[in-house]
């Protein structure tokens, strides 16, 4: 029974580096963003259960999304399907990617401060750029993993 009780801190360091390990294999995920079949984008996930399940369904294939314009700061369209969220009180940056209410992923191109899950940012473009791309009113997004 002694021996049992000295391993407990051995395993818990082991099944921690695990985990470490794990994380860092997620860290940087790219995904890449059509709009409207033309401009194609590029966003780094988070590294977060919410990213990750997103990069599962992709696994699986493209992802489609009709986006609203909504309130001229945001895009929004319904994703199909639930992911896991991991809400906390943050304050958005243009370009970037939000889940809302576990269904829903939110392009941003302005800022608003409310409980999201962040899911990742949309690399190397500047919020002037952004909006020309996304336009005014509604548009259509593509999902997919970019290639290796």
């Amino acid at each position: 029974m002694r021996k049992l009780i000295y391993m407990i801190p051995f395993v818990l360091a082991c099944l921690l580096a695990m985990g470490c390990v794990a994380a860092e294999e997620n860290e940087g995920q790219k995904i890449s963003i059509k709009i409207n079949d033309g401009e194609v984008l590029t966003a780094t996930l988070e590294n977060n259960t919410s990213a990750q399940g997103l990069v599962e369904k992709l696994r699986q294939g493209n992802i489609t999304i009709e986006m609203e314009d909504f309130s001229c700061f945001e895009k929004v369209g319904e994703l199909g399907f639930d992911l896991p969220t991991n809400d906390e009180e943050i304050t958005t940056s243009y370009g970037d990617l939000i889940l809302y209410q576990g269904d829903k992923l939110t392009i941003y191109y302005d800022v608003n401060t409310y409980n999201f899950t962040k899911i990742g940012h949309i690399d190397n473009i500047t919020q002037d750029e952004l909006k020309e791309v996304l336009g005014e009113g509604d548009v259509k997004v593509l999902l997919f993993l970019e290639e290796k």
